[in-house]
């Protein structure tokens, strides 16, 4: 395995227990739905899920509110999805069907979950991929994996070098050549990798960097018309729970908080007791603060804070132990936190999937065209796809792929 990394995970992203006084997760966190594949890998790995619990909150137009999650006229929104026969963007959909004054807010409801949720730009985001992502069938709990996604990273590892396979971290790959009738993998420290196929697992941004076969550039290409959002995440450690008991109000098991503020999105460990916030800033509104370094990301989410709270940034501050602001969009071997659809991804990824006989593949969350594109069990599930094509393509199984 070549990792550009110097570390293993990827957008599973681990911050030292230290920091944080738990294994913090700077990406990927939640366990989304039914999951099969990351359920049956944690069952493995014997690593529990904590489920999600506590109550919702909404800080809009200056009042903080117990959280109102349903969305005006939703349906007949429903209603006009469901007749939906011919893709189009949701942005369009909803100024096709919705234009009228009185969907103002439902209309706003709609862009800030695609936005915020799927980190997607309304302008672009499938209808139809929507569609089946929201009227799918929830069939589990969503949680948090116990000690972090990390631990599920340490037993992929374990398991991969006890069947003998190899890391090389700090490699990242700049070509793939075609060499003596199998592949090579060449990094831009210039070392070379021969193997008989090459399965590629970059974020789909990256994929246009990597000089490839023609016949393989072309498949690649189809990558642009896949959607790739981006996030900013913010984690604020502080001294004590200090929204607890705001005001007169009792936000002891306070799970989400969903705001008007700048960094709209915060939400707490509940039901573990740890005083840590981690904000969220997603989709359109995170490419608009792509310029901003660290300090003035963390600057922004304490300024979102004492927003939503109607408390000084310095009052705020005078708590923060520890604090971390991770752009995806800047971290330079993601490019974006994760992919949506878009009308055109269904076509693309079967471009993509397909094998061309050339012996390079193409795998990640990206390429999975189930109803759960963006998380980590669509990566899972996609790995798993295409190490079964790669076994059952020929009666000549590779037997080295990078």
């Amino acid at each position: 395995m070549l990792e550009a990394r110097d570390r293993c995970g990827g957008r599973i992203y681990p911050l030292p227990a230290q920091e944080f006084g738990y294994p913090a997760e700077g990406g990927a966190e939640f366990v989304h739905g039914a999951a099969p594949v990351t359920r049956a890998l944690m069952r493995e790995a014997q690593i529990s899920l904590l489920p999600r619990g506590g109550t919702r909150w909404s800080a809009r137009s200056g009042k903080l509110l117990p959280d109102e999650t349903s969305v005006p006229l939703v349906g007949r929104f429903y209603q006009a999805l469901s007749e939906v026969k011919a893709d189009l963007p949701i942005a369009e959909f909803l100024e096709t069907h919705f234009a009228d004054r009185r969907y103002d807010a439902m209309r706003r409801s709609i862009i800030r979950t695609v936005e915020g949720y799927d980190a997607a730009d309304p302008r672009r985001a499938s209808t139809l991929a929507l569609r089946d992502e929201w009227m799918a069938r929830d069939d589990g709990p969503h949680g948090r994996i116990a000690k972090g996604y990390g631990a599920l990273i340490d037993y992929l590892l374990s398991e991969c070098r006890r069947h003998g396979a190899m890391f090389h971290l700090g490699a990242a790959v700049t070509a793939i050549d075609e060499a003596g009738g199998g592949i090579a993998a060449r990094c831009g420290y210039g070392a070379a990798f021969e193997a008989d196929a090459v399965i590629l697992t970059v974020p789909p941004p990256l994929l246009s960097e990597i000089a490839l076969p023609s016949a393989a550039r072309d498949r690649a290409a189809a990558a642009a018309e896949i959607g790739f959002g981006n996030v900013v995440k913010i984690l604020f450690r502080f001294a004590t729970k200090w929204w607890a008991d705001h005001r007169g109000r009792n936000l002891a098991d306070l799970s989400f908080l969903i705001s008007d503020a700048t960094v709209p999105t915060w939400w707490t460990q509940y039901p573990d007791g740890y005083p840590v916030l981690t904000g969220w800033l997603a989709g359109p509104k995170a490419d608009r603060v792509s310029s901003l370094n660290e300090t003035e990301l963390i600057d922004m989410g304490l300024a979102s804070l004492a927003e939503i709270f109607d408390l000084s940034p310095d009052r705020i501050r005078r708590d923060l132990v520890a604090s971390r602001a991770v752009n995806w969009g800047t971290e330079p071997f993601a490019r974006g936190a994760y992919s949506y659809a878009t009308p055109r991804t269904r076509d693309a990824q079967s471009v993509l999937r397909k094998p061309n006989g050339d012996a390079i593949f193409f795998s990640g969350e990206a390429l999975y065209a189930g109803p759960v594109m963006g998380t980590v069990e669509a990566a899972l599930a996609s790995g798993q796809e295409t190490a079964q094509t790669i076994l059952m393509g020929s009666s000549a199984t590779p037997s080295r792929a990078w």
